[in-house]
């Protein structure tokens, strides 16, 4: 598939330089980066937005996450090799990628999960990711960007 645009990040520069601002502040959340990583990771297979993989892959092994993890994010709640804090972000990355999939698409009990592994300031930060990622993948799926391309 040919790309139909450029990216709406580049056309409008204004849009990156908000996009940097969120993404910075997400990193100084708390939360450990492999952890946003397996979020965003998570996020973009649910969404079917390969650039996002693609650039989620290489992200997370460059923060030190191992193969052997990255190819079982898509089964994680099937997979030994998350901790209990991993599944709380992963939990709730689903449901707050999948809102149509039920009327309280992040139940009580998802929430609770999460913030017992989290403070407030650390659930900012994956709330964030969780949206940012959203918004990449929209972006990319509807432009087709390529598994590949770069924001930068």
């Amino acid at each position: 598939m040919a790309v139909r645009m450029k990216n709406p990040a580049k056309v409008l520069p204004d849009a990156m330089t908000g996009i940097q601002h969120l993404y910075q502040a997400m990193h100084k959340g708390g939360v450990p980066a492999t952890t946003l990583e397996l979020v965003h990771l998570r996020a973009s297979q649910i969404n079917g937005c390969s650039a996002c993989v693609d650039s989620g892959v290489k992200s997370a092994r460059k923060n030190g996450e191992a193969d052997e993890r990255l190819f079982q994010v898509v089964a994680w709640r099937e997979s030994g090799l998350f901790t209990d804090a991993e599944r709380a972000a992963l939990a709730m990355t689903e449901a707050a990628t999948r809102l149509a999939d039920r009327p309280d698409a992040v139940t009580d009990e998802i929430w609770d999960e999460a913030a017992d592994h989290f403070d407030e300031q650390q659930l900012a930060a994956i709330i964030l990711m969780i949206s940012l990622t959203n918004l990449f993948n929209r972006i990319n799926t509807t432009i087709r960007e390529p598994a590949g391309a770069t924001w930068g």
